[in-house]
């Protein structure tokens, strides 16, 4: 047991924490005024869902044992057997430190999600919409990357941070979730126009605060592995940061502040999978490429196939992650992190480039049929998708009975 390695994984804990109140603020932002309120509430509501959820059973299925390869058993139930001793995931840290930290991620993987959903998703279909996603979605697919015996590790796909575990599973779902809702009212001919860009700032910038932790924490100890994917981490979210900013000016004439943070934000997603597997030098190259391939991306769901991804739950945040996966796959290398059986396909190498791209394949078709088989669950009992009036009205108001912006005359 380390002391040093202890501090650093709960004070790397906390930092995932905070992405999730950092989520409700650049979501937030993002949305109409009249949609504000009930689009952070999704956010804070997930935040007790999931450590509920997590610690009465979440963690031991998604740690716990090995069924199959594909999820665990009961056996930490309640926590119970998860003490102050080492775990079987990492020597140097309490096994409870490790299924907090893992907790923060179970928190922050479906938040994304409701950025796909604004402003036409029933509350009350949206919270057990979100626990059941949790145990046909996000647990089986932690345990196969990470769990022991998980089956896309048993192959040898690697995913250091949350790749195909929280940015691919989220972004796809998101897809299919607002596929299946439909569009907006007046999606077409309404401009939506962003309401308060200083909490976009403000999000995007404790995001990558936190990431820090998300990813220099992935290494379970305060070493030289943590280090390095702190250093790649910076370098993509930067220069996601900067090619945002070029394409902006080569698309628009203009930078746009909203750009510039949508930028590091999925600069950030980009080298998660990899932050640490892959040099340093690559993580320019990823961050430099996930920028455009996120910014036309976008353009193509929302112009040409007319979904409404709000927020760009998928645009950014699945498509960021299957380009950081695959990058992972071409750049990776074992000696920096012995994990990855193998090394990229730039060093000769197919091995690890092909179980990543069969990883990413598997992780879509669990989101997909997961999904689906949670709305039909939902849907049996609730509508999803709010009446006319409440969507014209606001979700603030309709869903909550508050908003976020009263009128001065009211607030005595």
């Amino acid at each position: 047991m380390n002391t040093g390695d202890t501090g650093f994984m709960l004070i790397c804990t906390a930092l995932v924490f905070l992405m999730t109140p950092a989520l409700a603020f650049f979501y937030g932002g993002l949305v109409r005024r009249k949609n504000v309120g009930n689009t952070m509430m999704a956010c804070v509501a997930i935040m007790g869902l999931s450590v509920f959820m997590w610690a009465l059973f979440g963690y031991s299925l998604s740690f716990g044992g090995n069924h199959g390869g594909v999820i665990g058993d009961f056996r930490w139930l309640g926590l119970n057997g998860v003490g102050w001793e080492a775990g079987p995931y990492a020597d140097g840290i309490p096994h409870l430190v490790f299924a907090a930290f893992q907790m923060m991620f179970a928190m922050i993987t479906p938040a994304l999600i409701t950025g796909a959903v604004v402003g036409r998703m029933r509350f009350r279909a949206l919270v057990p919409f979100i626990a059941l996603w949790s145990i046909i979605v996000y647990y089986p697919m932690a345990h196969m990357v990470w769990g022991e015996g998980g089956f896309l590790a048993a192959i040898g796909s690697v995913d250091f941070a949350g790749g195909n575990v929280v940015h691919i599973s989220s972004g796809v779902s998101a897809l299919v979730l607002a596929i299946y809702l439909g569009r907006r009212r007046g999606y077409e001919h309404t401009s939506y126009r962003i309401h308060n860009i200083p909490f976009v700032v403000l999000g995007a910038g404790l995001l990558w605060f936190g990431w820090y932790g998300f990813n220099a924490g992935s290494a379970l100890a305060a070493d030289g592995l943590a280090a390095h994917a702190f250093m790649t981490t910076s370098i993509s979210a930067a220069t996601a940061l900067l090619s945002w900013m070029l394409i902006d000016v080569i698309k628009n004439k203009k930078p746009t502040l909203v750009g510039a943070c949508t930028g590091l934000v999925v600069g950030l997603v980009a080298i998660t999978p990899g932050a640490g597997f892959v040099p340093t030098w690559a993580a320019f190259i990823i961050g430099a490429l996930v920028s455009p391939i996120c910014y036309f991306g976008v353009t193509f769901i929302k112009q040409k196939l007319k979904i409404d991804d709000a927020l760009d739950a998928f645009g950014c945040h699945g498509l960021g992650g299957i380009w950081g996966g695959i990058a992972t796959g071409l750049f990776g290398q074992s000696s920096i992190n012995s994990v990855a059986k193998a090394d990229g396909l730039v060093f000769g190498d197919t091995q690890l480039f092909v179980a990543q791209l069969i990883s990413i394949v598997v992780t879509i078709a669990v989101a997909v049929v997961g999904t689906l088989i949670c709305i039909g669950i939902v849907r049996i009992f609730t509508k999803l998708r709010v009446e006319p009036k409440d969507e014209l009205v606001g979700m603030d108001i309709s869903q909550h009975g508050e908003n976020a912006y009263p009128a001065f005359n009211g607030f005595d």
